[in-house]
């Protein structure tokens, strides 16, 4: 399995976490309405809209991460990416796979 095959598994059910996340909040949010610090958000609705979907993505990305990690088995996190016969002599994992 890739990395880019990984990062896949990461990404793409983000995104869609990430729209659907925009739909519900914004069902209920108005971007016109919302204040920062007690003043009004300087941004347009589509500003809004931009940096809240990017904001959704990043946390999802983030809890699908810790998925993808949590479900790499020992074998995966313990594994030298560096073949055997092409490892340094004073490598601790020389004579192990």
């Amino acid at each position: 399995m890739g990395k880019a095959q990984r990062w896949m598994w990461i990404a793409w059910p983000a995104f869609l976490v990430a729209g659907v996340m925009e739909m519900l909040v914004f069902a209920v949010v108005d971007p016109g309405d919302l204040h920062w610090f007690g003043e009004p958000v300087a941004m347009s609705r589509q500003a809004v809209y931009t940096l809240a979907f990017f904001v959704f993505w990043v946390f999802a990305m983030a809890s699908s991460t810790l998925t993808t990690m949590l479900a790499m088995s020992p074998f995966e996190v313990n594994r030298c990416p560096v073949p055997p016969d092409e490892r340094p002599r004073d490598c601790a994992r020389n004579g192990c796979n």
